[in-house]
């Protein structure tokens, strides 16, 4: 390929898989306008990359352009776009530095990031007009031209023959913040503080939003948990304040109850974490993802060493720990999306373009909490591999998030706010205020405690409790949480709080025989028997139990669903995700017995 590329013999392929509809439309609409600029606005998840890359292949192979030039947010993102690229028989360098003239021989571009080309923008001016090329902005909204990216990508593509730019949300920006290449229109949005006119809306060439992905099957539904809990802190004068998530009054107590919430000293995040990994569970053995994970959001590295921590004491296993200034960060990156870890706890590294198809369950432990940001990192766990696959958010029940998802239901477009910092990245961070600074004479705030709770599932912009009783749940309708069509809103609640009561019981098993001495805490030690126990024990004997089922049923010709059944029926109780390790014992003899 390398050979071909020198000799000048560019031939990319067609990508082997057939393109989804929307992408073939997009490609089509393109094509009837032969653009200089174009930009597609798709539902994260919904295969931008894919898009992109069969229109270079197209261009190259009819020779008009000669060259592909590759932006995007992150370091880890070029190794993800020369991989993809590779796959369809475009070479792309994805190492290619300012220290590096011109572009090496042997290759049809380069991926590089917005930080880059900001640092030497007429380098890469040069690089962009030596021939003809294409130039790829992938998640264009950072390109903001009110900030020295912005004004870097302006100078330094300004003069490219085609540009192509992506975004995974529609955005609007003020009229002295435009973002160059994109067309804009005037909206009469009104912004959340009531402020009239927040300017221009962008105006994309092809959009394809998330109820169409969802309708497509081509993104999963998602399923909004919230919860609440009280929060017990003390205040800068050193009076002790107590409030609950979801009833704060002022907005200054919600946002000093959620951040005591998200304290790891506290057990709202424990609790949560709990839910988190037996939703995992549900997925794995019930929802037909034997590989799900999920993602946990923190809001800085300090918390999100704190959270994993807390992971390996709740679930017995050692999360995946990434984060922003580790070197491997991205080989700890492709190993979790390509491995079997659990459990992923980053702070911003998952947040934006990378791809996991995997994680399907996204625990926000973050104070972040602008509308493109939110978007985007739940963009993280919709991408669909199967008809039958769904995601889970579990979020703190404040007012700003719940809007936040009811907004994402609506698909409204999302405000990029200005800058507040001189870092670009800045962009889409929105930070809970700093901690209170030590009056003389006085203690700083402290954050004391907090419990969880489940409050409820958003659906609609409505929130269904399910704390009534008043709808069932039959045991074997249990596994369907999520799908479409299959529970209603009211049923998913009630079954997930049914779930958080389970829970709730066991972890008051648990601290009580702790407490007692009667239940040694073992991390290290997953195989030996008197530790059964244990949350990771229990979670060993749910995974064994799965696979003596499929063994009987590959034994016996009867599908899993009737195993499970007759196993239910033999063993009476819960089903394996929330039964007692006494059960979960007796239901793996019965099965032993049936082989």
């Amino acid at each position: 390929m390398a050979s071909a590329a020198r000799a000048g013999a560019v031939a990319p392929q067609t990508t082997s898989r057939p393109l989804r509809a929307w992408q073939q439309a997009a490609l089509d609409r393109y094509e009837e306008q032969a653009p200089k600029d174009f930009l597609v606005t798709a539902t994260p998840g919904a295969g931008k990359t894919t898009f992109a890359l069969t229109l270079a292949a197209r261009l190259l192979q009819r020779r008009e352009v000669a060259r592909v030039i590759v932006v995007c947010p992150t370091d880890h993102l070029r190794l993800q776009w020369a991989d993809a690229a590779d796959r369809v028989g475009i070479v792309l360098d994805p190492g290619l530095t300012n220290a590096v003239g011109p572009v090496r021989a042997g290759t049809q571009g380069y991926v590089t990031t917005y930080a880059q080309v900001a640092g030497k923008p007429m380098l890469h001016a040069a690089r962009a007009t030596a021939v003809k090329t294409l130039v790829v902005l992938d998640e264009v909204h950072h390109a903001g031209d009110g900030l020295s990216w912005g004004e870097a990508i302006e100078e330094a593509y300004g003069f490219a023959a085609r540009r192509l730019c992506l975004t995974g949300t529609p955005f609007r920006t003020k009229p002295d913040e435009r973002i160059p290449f994109v067309r804009y229109e005037e909206d009469g949005f009104e912004g959340d503080a009531g402020e009239a006119g927040a300017g221009l809306v962008s105006r994309a060439d092809y959009t394809y939003g998330y109820k169409e992905a969802l309708a497509d099957s081509v993104v999963r539904p998602v399923v909004f948990a919230a919860y609440t809990g009280t929060s017990r802190w003390r205040n800068s004068a050193g009076e002790v304040v107590a409030a609950s998530l979801s009833e704060a009054g002022t907005r200054s107590v919600e946002m000093a109850a959620w951040r005591t919430a998200l304290d790891p000293k506290g057990q709202w995040v424990p609790h949560v974490i709990a839910a988190m990994d037996d939703r995992i569970t549900q997925l794995r053995e019930h929802g037909g993802m034997p590989d799900a994970a999920g993602l946990i959001l923190a809001s800085d590295q300090d918390d999100a060493r704190a959270y994993a921590k807390i992971v390996r004491r709740v679930t017995g296993k050692a999360p995946e720990l990434i984060l922003s200034d580790d070197p491997k960060a991205s080989k700890k990156i492709e190993r979790f999306a390509t491995g079997s870890a659990r459990i992923a706890v980053c702070v911003r590294m998952i947040s934006e373009g990378v791809d996991v198809p995997r994680a399907a369950v996204l625990a926000w432990m973050t104070s972040y909490r602008t509308p493109l940001f939110f978007a985007q990192a739940v963009g993280r766990v919709v991408r669909s591999r199967a008809t039958h696959e769904t995601a889970t958010v579990f979020l703190p029940a404040v007012r700003p998030l719940l809007g936040l998802a009811a907004s994402l239901e609506k698909e409204r477009n999302h405000v990029m706010p200005p800058p507040k910092a001189a870092d670009p990245e800045a962009l889409d961070l929105d930070p809970l205020p700093p901690k209170e600074r030590e009056p003389v004479g006085l203690k700083q705030w402290e954050a004391l405690e907090a419990d969880a709770r489940f409050a409820h599932v958003l659906h609609g912009g409505t929130a269904h409790t399910g704390s009534d009783g008043a709808v069932a749940v039959a045991p074997e309708d249990e596994d369907f949480l999520g799908i479409p069509g299959l529970l209603t809103a009211e049923q998913t609640a009630s079954l997930l709080a049914r779930r958080d009561d389970e829970l709730r019981l066991r972890i008051a098993q648990r601290v009580h025989d702790e407490d007692t001495g009667e239940l040694p805490v073992v991390e290290d030690h997953p195989d030996e028997d008197d530790a059964g126990r244990s949350w990771r024990d229990a979670a060993e004997l749910r995974r064994e139990i799965n696979r003596l089922v499929s063994r009987v049923s590959a034994k016996t010709s009867t599908p899993h669903a009737v195993v499970h059944t007759q196993l239910r029926q033999h063993v009476p109780g819960p089903p394996s995700a929330s039964a007692s390790v006494d059960v979960l014992r007796a239901r793996r003899e019965r099965l032993r017995t049936m082989l």
